[in-house]
């Protein structure tokens, strides 16, 4: 966004929190600062000078420079009031303010004169910033399981305690899932800021930063309430109307499971024929297909127009995003084709200001300032239901861990195998206990795995399996270890196949070498009861025996 610089003056009020301690900068110290507001969050910069004049003799000393220099998180807000407005009537003056963190910062010590030697009088500080999610989410990679959870619970256990969320999205927060695996790790990339904004993105929700509460807002749908301001058509210098970009593609979402394939299209006024994207799907149940449809409906939105204002003055009622403002219903309003009085929302707001006197001496301890202003705001329909969201990058699975299979059928030590089915999809799954994460249990198809499907050879209780984690699914990747007494002496080199509860109450079948000689054996064992085929060079065994105790 662009707008045309002015000059007007502003109350700007910012309290820097360093080391526990606020300290308070007189607005009239402040040199230059820049705001870029966005429906999702902020990020800002503010310079200003603090005087430390004991060295020549002045009473004034800097108290923020030896917390300022220290590692500790600091904390910054910044308010924005404007001074006064030509309105009439006169509306009450409302302020623009926000709280973040700081990222970045640098310090300039200022002497009285600029030579050698002489004594310090000022100091100039400088700080970016950000609001708490958009910085600490960020630099944040945690790689866990959470079983019989909902994404609110992952959610409150990630937020600690700078970053303040309120929730209105039930579909999205609220259900209990089998399984949420974040498997973020710093080497793909994908931060929990990012997942978060995959997640809300792939999900049709709503991330919105509630300036007045500074508090961060998930929901299924933007808020409609509010009351508009009425912009006062002097404060703004230019008006742009804007026409983003049509999608022109419709949606296909494929079912790829043999039995029952499935081919759903998602039809769109605007789309060019032949130009779609395809959702790909492998799952047997009906359901999951109608949820992906119907989430895939709501996300192909058509835009609407948008409006980008220039102002040549700081408006006495401040705007954030999430406002609502009324156009004027002046002709030249609906000369730049839109509707006179038509409601719109803030969008994103962006603002600089550098004073018009930068020496450390002008203007110091006024309660105001003048400034080089600039500002601009976009502004998008009160119905629109697309969503402004930060570039991110979408998180990776899988990721994969160890895991053991439970089974509950027969005694402890039987090496049983048991097939779970689910209530509600009437699918057949091994469980799984992943001891990293406390033993949480994990669903995983029971199917063949890699042998063909004549082979009917299940996990067994208590296997050492490789178990891969994607988000909301597992699967067993590759067994691990051999079951006990299955391993056979190299100098044979062996084959075995061994089945049953247990190498005491079960079957074996060996083939090995003796001198060089194949050697079969068949042997059923049952406590002190074995049955026995042996066939080796010129001999066949037969035998059946108790054996003693």
């Amino acid at each position: 966004m662009k707008a045309d610089s002015f000059a007007d003056r502003l109350k700007v009020a910012v309290t820097l929190t360093a080391g526990g301690t606020a300290h308070v900068i007189p607005p009239g110290d402040v040199k230059s600062f820049a705001l870029t507001l966005r429906s999702f969050g902020f990020e800002g910069r503010v310079a200003f000078d603090l005087a430390d004049n004991t060295s020549a003799g002045g009473l004034e000393k800097d108290t923020l420079k030896a917390a300022f220099l220290e590692q500790d998180l600091m904390e910054v807000q910044l308010e924005l009031t404007a001074v006064h407005t030509d309105a009439a009537p006169q509306p009450a003056l409302t302020s623009l303010k926000v709280k973040g963190l700081v990222s970045e910062r640098s310090l300039v010590e200022v002497p009285g004169v600029p030579r050698p030697g002489a004594p310090l009088l000022h100091r100039r500080y400088e700080v970016t910033f950000q609001d708490a999610a958009a910085l600490l989410w960020s630099q944040h990679f945690p790689c866990v399981l959470y079983t019989q959870k909902t994404m609110k619970d992952v959610l409150d256990a990630h937020k600690g305690t700078h970053i303040p969320l309120v929730y209105d999205w039930s579909a999205g927060l609220d259900a209990t899932c089998p399984q949420l695996f974040l498997g973020l790790t710093p080497e793909h990339g994908a931060s929990f800021y990012d997942f978060l904004l995959w997640y809300v993105d792939t999900r049709d929700g709503v991330l919105a930063y509630d300036y007045t509460a500074a508090k961060y807002k998930l929901s299924a749908a933007k808020a409609a309430e509010g009351t508009p301001v009425k912009l006062w058509g002097p404060d703004v210098d230019q008006v742009t109307v804007r026409f983003p970009e049509v999608p022109r593609h419709e949606v296909t979402v494929l079912n790829a499971v043999a039995e029952g394939p499935a081919t759903r299209p998602i039809n769109q006024q605007s789309a060019v024929t032949g130009i779609r994207h395809d959702v790909l799907l492998r799952t047997p149940i009906t359901n999951e297909v109608d949820a992906r449809v119907t989430l895939e409906t709501a996300r192909l939105k058509v835009r609407g127009k948008e409006v980008e204002l220039g102002w040549k003055r700081f408006p006495a009622t401040a705007l954030v995003p999430g406002s609502l403002v009324k156009l004027p219903t002046t002709e030249a309003w609906a000369a730049a084709g839109l509707a006179g009085g038509e409601t719109f929302r803030v969008r994103t707001l962006a603002l600089r200001g550098d004073a018009l006197a930068s020496t450390p001496d002008a203007e110091h301890l006024s309660k105001n300032g003048g400034f080089e202003f600039q500002m601009a705001t976009l502004l998008e329909p009160q119905a629109e239901k697309w969503v402004d969201l930060p570039p991110y990058l979408p998180p990776t699975w899988p990721r994969y861990v160890e895991g053991l299979i439970v089974s509950e059928m027969g005694d402890e030590p039987h090496e049983t195998w048991q097939a779970y089915t689910d209530s509600k999809t009437s699918q057949d799954g091994y469980k799984v206990k992943i001891p990293l994460w406390a033993n949480q249990i994990v669903t995983l198809p029971f199917n063949p795995n890699l042998l063909p499907g004549h082979f009917y050879f299940p996990a067994y209780k208590g296997e050492r399996v490789l178990v891969g984690l994607d988000f909301q699914k597992a699967w067993l990747k590759r067994f691990l270890d051999w079951r006990d007494t299955a391993r056979m002496p190299a100098d044979g080199q062996g084959t075995h196949l061994l089945v049953g509860k247990t190498p005491e109450n079960g079957t074996s079948m060996k083939h090995s070498y003796v001198d060089g000689k194949p050697v079969f054996l068949l042997q059923r064992t049952n406590a002190k009861d074995t049955a026995r085929i042996e066939i080796k060079e010129g001999t066949l065994v037969i035998r059946v025996k108790e054996e003693p105790a």
